[in-house]
């Protein structure tokens, strides 16, 4: 094959340089042309000419006989020679390198390429060797090459594909093995990265990782034990967490009696995932007479440039996890969120200095503001609804123009909000829609939300964006979403219901504040409603909050008359729990329907709370469709966190009471998502 391809090439070789050392000798032909027609003008010129085109014929014979036949051979050898070095090069290639035709079948490779290999693999498909090479990366829209990464025998390659055409000079080569080819061969090169890839893997597993750690009870627990034992009960909490972080090369540093910084390598970061950082249920077992267990809050930062950016996202991190109630980790990566933990119900919190320095600071932050405008989530229920009530009375006794911005609330409310619109105790304006909020502020206006801290489930996500001032009241557990550019928030998630924390705000912010008998019922609404009639999530300081409103007027038979169920409501929900399905005989699952039901989500709620009165269910779902979406009311007893449940569809709340709203799903489609994320938490030990 090669001796005829060798002969081959320098035939066509010699033709070639013959045909340009001819050149000269053609143009003799031309040159006794003009001769003639010099002629036919002038004699004497043409014979001056004639003299001329005889001495260059004499010399282009001359060198043509001299040097045709010795320039010829020396070409013809350098061109065989620089192919044969060309083709000895690619086959001595310190890198893997072959041919292939457009289906991917092997037509040449150099001994780098062989070696890979225990035998030949000529004429056989690239694509049966590397499974990581697909039949798309043999296609080119341009000229661009494909590049792929695939592993082979323990090693890590990145392939190049490369396509070219055959040219009529390439043809003829040593290289040209398929003289029948369609004309289209793909080079493909092999760069082995299995060093790079260890040393980036290794690089990236030594860079160091930020994590502070507050003691979420210090306070309480402190106070739970004898004088003589608080010494001891830290060090043992301090020793925990040392031998803990110890086992993972950690340095950790105390910087005050509940506060903890600690710094490790990346590498380690696997393997607290893998134990969902035990760390959180080894403090528990620190009991030296302590009456409550001690909780502790993590946050991690990693993925970032820097180690300052790293404690930046660690900063980030432990606000969220104390945002969500403590007792869990929170892993902030870059963009990425990881949540562990957050089995612990918050515990109520016995002082109140946390709502009085709230107070003082939302009071002096409204008084330099021109209005006010008060929102709660969509769908208002009498918590939000209460709350905005208790608000607007803080507000209108400061002096300013206040507003409630309003639209759809749930059948509960409407009552409600029509009586206070009959009353010639406030403004007309007092509620307002969401467009005409955002054609009315101004950049010294300020934005209240209650009952809500993310942005897209407020009434008018759209005032949230326009808002320069924006202040949150709340008491469910923060999401990755929550709204972070507020001036002022205060979310407490020991609280039983926002309407209790904006009692405390009242109580504090100013003497003056004078509430009504309907101010006084709303906010007492509230609190019934999200608590059950002060069955759940009640505290000493829910029925403080309570007892304060009845001072102020609140009838306590009126607002209990007034949240009374329609028949058709109570139908709904004992229908509900009639076609309740047990899982795994401890989760109650149903569907409410919403036909003939003036508040489908309340009654689905409703529901939801009477299904936990059934022996053995830990936790209930009850799924309500409504309004093009299917909303999920999830509630529970004991350690399961149905909250986490929850934020899995976009939703959130408390550890034993949380929801969500689903878009673009059946109530069946549902309940078999409910079903495989409560089999997956009890497999990975959640529950």
């Amino acid at each position: 094959m090669e001796y005829y391809m060798g002969n081959k090439r320098k035939k066509k070789l010699q033709t070639q340089v013959g045909k340009y050392l001819k050149g000269p000798l053609y143009f003799i032909g031309f040159w006794i042309m003009i001769n003639v027609i010099t002629y036919a003008i002038d004699v004497r010129a043409g014979a001056v000419m004639s003299l001329a085109t005889f001495v260059y014929i004499i010399l282009m014979l001359s060198i043509a006989i001299k040097y045709n036949s010795n320039v010829t051979k020396r070409l013809i050898d350098f061109g065989s020679a620089y192919s044969l070095v060309q083709r000895q090069m690619l086959k001595e290639m310190d890198v893997p390198y072959g041919l292939i035709d457009e289906n991917g079948k092997i037509l040449w490779t150099n001994n780098q390429f062989d070696t890979l290999f225990e035998k030949s693999v000529l004429n056989k498909n690239i694509m049966n060797i590397f499974e990581g090479i697909k039949p798309e990366y043999l296609v080119f829209d341009d000229e661009k090459p494909n590049h792929v990464k695939l592993s082979y025998k323990d090693k890590l390659f990145a392939v190049t594909l490369t396509k070219f055409e055959l040219k009529n000079d390439f043809e003829d080569s040593a290289l040209n093995l398929l003289e029948e080819n369609s004309g289209q061969l793909i080079s493909i090169y092999l760069r082995d990265e299995t060093l790079i890839s260890k040393l980036e893997k290794e690089t990236k597993e030594e860079r160091l990782v930020t994590a502070n750690i507050y003691i979420d009870n210090y306070d309480e627990v402190v106070q739970s034990v004898e004088n003589t034992r608080r010494t001891l009960l830290v060090a043992l909490i301090d020793r925990k967490i040392n031998v803990y972080f110890s086992q993972y090369d950690g340095i950790v540093r105390k910087l005050e009696n509940d506060k903890y910084f600690v710094v490790f390598k990346t590498k380690y970061i696997s393997k607290m995932q893998t134990n969902k950082f035990a760390i959180l249920d080894e403090v528990k077992t620190v009991n030296i007479g302590n009456s409550l267990p001690v909780t502790i809050s993590i946050g991690i930062g990693m993925g970032g440039n820097s180690l300052v950016q790293n404690y930046d996202l660690s900063t980030t991190a432990i606000d969220m996890a104390l945002g969500r109630g403590g007792d869990q980790a929170v892993l902030k990566d870059g963009s990425k969120v990881y949540y562990y933990g957050g089995k612990t119900k918050s515990v109520e919190k016995n002082t109140k200095v946390k709502s009085r320095v709230k107070a003082t600071a939302f009071r002096d932050l409204i008084e330099t503001k021109d209005n006010l405008y008060i929102m709660g989530h969509h769908i208002g229920d009498n918590d939000s609804f209460g709350a905005a009530i208790g608000l607007y009375r803080v507000g209108k006794t400061i002096g300013k123009k206040t507003h409630i911005v309003l639209g759809d609330v749930s059948g509960s409310v409407v009552p409600l909000v029509d009586e206070f619109k009959n009353s010639d105790l406030y403004d007309e304006d007092m509620f307002i829609t969401g467009p005409e909020a955002v054609s009315e502020m101004t950049k010294n206006d300020a934005l209240i939300i209650v009952d809500c801290n993310r942005a897209s489930y407020t009434e008018y996500p759209e005032l949230v964006r326009r808002a320069q001032c924006i202040i949150v009241f709340d008491h469910h557990r923060q999401t990755t979403d929550c709204i972070d550019n507020a001036q002022l928030s205060y979310v407490e998630l020991s609280s039983s219901s926002t309407c209790e924390m904006v009692v405390e705000i009242i109580q504090y912010i100013n003497e003056t504040v004078k509430l009504t008998k309907l101010d006084a019922e709303a906010l007492y609404g509230g609190i019934m409603v999200d608590t059950n009639n002060f069955i759940n999530r009640t505290g000493v300081r829910t029925f403080e909050a309570a007892a304060y409103l009845k001072k102020n007027g609140a009838d306590i038979a009126r607002v209990r008359r007034m949240f009374r169920d329609e028949l058709s409501d109570y139908k709904a929900k004992a229908l509900a729990i009639q076609n309740t399905e047990i899982f795994m005989d401890e989760y109650a699952l149903s569907v409410c329907n919403p036909q003939g039901v003036s508040s489908p989500t309340i009654v689905g709620a409703q529901a939801a709370n009477e299904l936990l009165n059934v022996k053995n269910v830990k936790a209930s779902f009850v799924c309500t469709p409504y309004n093009d979406q299917v909303y999920i009311s999830a509630r529970s007893i004991d350690k399961v966190n149905v909250q986490v449940i929850m934020e899995q569809f976009g939703g959130g709340g408390h550890m034993n009471l949380a929801g969500a709203q689903v878009r673009n799903k059946t109530t069946g489609e549902v309940i078999v998502m409910l079903k495989k994320i409560i089999e997956k938490m009890i497999e990975e030990g959640e529950f």
